[in-house]
């Protein structure tokens, strides 16, 4: 079985890598990270929408270009090389594939073309404060018309326009759509260790609100969404782990101590080669989620879970031997180090930290081997 990507995807990848070289190079996350005014670079995220690249995997009937969450993967590759400071995750693997998997023709007919446009940013609200969320842990509210409730942290939900939240409903938990530019939505920007990435507070007093899907199907519709997100996530995380390692070689290659460079001592080889190893060990899990993701293949929810937690181990690791290798000059605020690591640690949390997606796999073996 081959695994690899096809040479229409291969290009779209060049073409991806070219263009955010271009205008996604680090002065401009830098320039989100040195304003605390902006969670993300408003001219990139009209340039990526005008390449069509929100839209990818939405039907052209809906506005986008309809061509698959194949070349989806390949672009979220690219976009977490470039740690590009864009709300692209939360709209498109989150708000879109939400809209995708539970939303009526109305609401996709709605939504869809405007995510595709980049007129509409969204964002995915399920968890309430710290420890991994539950269906038991859903404290917010929906009475069929308003929602009521505390979301936090929200991904994006300092910038986003329309949001699908986790919400009791009777006796169950339901996905909801609500407009977040309303009375009745509150918003506090929280600090994080990245702040190219936005993340809020969000508090829903009578907020006006619609079901999305059938009601008191939400948590198994929300753990659909994240397996989904979990496959794409972890290609951005191989693109920056990637990223990590050649820019430590670069730097091991250029850099010298005692006359020598230091690429040629042991210590630094180990470094390079055991980023190597993790990545793809990474890679290859992530290409087994991309071909489930595709053929939606029942194995999906195993290689979600694989994907995401080498991935997340994989990243973490590279960002942190990539400061490592850069010695003294790799703490400091002049070299793009931290940039990596701050989107490694922030990932490795997003829809759940690497305990948690290993823990999923684990019970979700168990699961089939006892069926």
């Amino acid at each position: 079985m081959n695994f690899d990507f096809s040479e229409d995807q291969k290009s779209l990848k060049d073409q991806a890598r070219k263009f955010l070289s271009e205008k996604a190079s680090s002065k401009v996350t830098r320039s989100v990270l040195d304003d605390a005014a902006k969670s993300y670079d408003q001219d990139l995220w009209r340039a990526v929408a005008e390449m069509g690249w929100l839209g990818v995997a939405i039907p052209e009937e809906h506005g986008g270009l309809g061509l698959g969450r194949l070349e989806l993967c390949v672009l979220a590759e690219e976009i977490g090389r470039a740690v590009a400071p864009i709300p692209f995750s939360s709209t498109v693997y989150f708000f879109a594939e939400a809209l995708m998997l539970a939303g009526s023709d109305a609401q996709k007919g709605a939504h869809l073309p405007n995510v595709a446009s980049g007129e509409t940013i969204g964002c995915f609200a399920v968890s309430e404060g710290p420890g991994a969320p539950t269906a038991a842990s859903v404290q917010a509210k929906f009475d069929g018309a308003t929602l009521n409730g505390v979301k936090i942290p929200v991904t994006d939900g300092d910038c986003a326009s329309w949001a699908v939240v986790a919400a009791k409903e009777g006796g169950g938990v339901s996905l909801v759509l609500v407009e977040l530019n309303q009375p009745g939505v509150t918003r506090t920007t929280l600090k994080t260790l990245d702040p190219t990435r936005g993340h809020a507070k969000l508090e829903f007093k009578n907020a006006k609100a619609e079901r999305l899907g059938p009601g008191g199907q939400g948590w198994e519709l929300a753990e659909a969404v994240l397996d989904r997100a979990a496959v794409l996530i972890a290609f951005e995380q191989v693109g920056g782990s990637q990223a990590c390692l050649e820019m430590a070689t670069e730097y091991a290659k250029g850099r010298y101590a005692f006359s020598r460079q230091i690429g040629s001592f042991q210590a630094i080889k180990h470094k390079l080669a055991d980023m190597y190893v993790n990545i793809e060990v990474a890679r290859s899990n992530a290409y087994y989620g991309a071909w489930a993701l595709s053929t939606e293949a029942a194995e999906l929810s195993f290689a979600a879970a694989a994907s995401r937690a080498a991935a997340s181990d994989a990243y973490y690791f590279c960002a942190k031997e990539n400061i490592q290798t850069h010695g003294g000059m790799g703490f400091t605020w002049d070299v793009d180090c931290h940039l990596f690591f701050r989107r490694a640690k922030l990932l490795a949390v997003q829809a759940g930290s690497p305990a948690v997606w290993k823990e999923k796999l684990v019970k979700r073996l168990e699961q089939r081997n006892a069926a």
